[in-house]
């Protein structure tokens, strides 16, 4: 836990509404990814982390999928720079090792790729585009 940051982690009915309106705000707004792209079934199966500042608002997100990809992550633009996308990464790379991964993958977007490779993560592949967005594959070993 952050000095300003809470993160709880949890299952769809207990964190979906919030991971939800985080994802929206800025998956499908801010960046136009269709709705319906955005929530899928998987987010029945995955651990769900949900970052919520000092006054309780949840402002950040992500999630683990069983087969130890990590996806879905997102910051409020208001949350941005404090340390929130990189908490609630290692967080779920904890998780990650606790359910017996031996390292985790995720598909960045491009332009994140640099946030990544700070936490260790490598590039694997080449770039590809997903609802119209450049990504590349990254995966960190434990």
């Amino acid at each position: 836990m952050l000095s300003t940051h809470e993160i709880r982690y949890g299952d769809w009915a207990t964190l979906g509404r919030d991971a939800a309106a985080i994802r929206t705000e800025v998956f499908v707004r801010e960046q136009n990814v269709p709705a319906e792209l955005e929530m899928d079934d998987k987010d029945a199966v995955c651990l769900h982390a949900v970052a919520y500042d000092a006054a309780g608002v949840p402002v950040g997100t992500g999630r683990l999928l069983p087969d130890g990809h990590i996806g879905r992550m997102a910051v409020l633009p208001s949350a941005r720079g404090t340390g929130v996308g990189g908490a609630l990464l290692q967080g779920l790379m904890a998780q990650a090792r606790t359910r017996g991964h031996r390292g985790v993958a995720l598909s960045a977007q491009t332009h994140a790729a640099p946030f990544y490779s700070a936490h260790g993560f490598q590039q694997a592949g080449e770039e590809f585009f997903e609802a119209g967005i450049a990504h590349v594959e990254m995966r960190h070993g434990f």
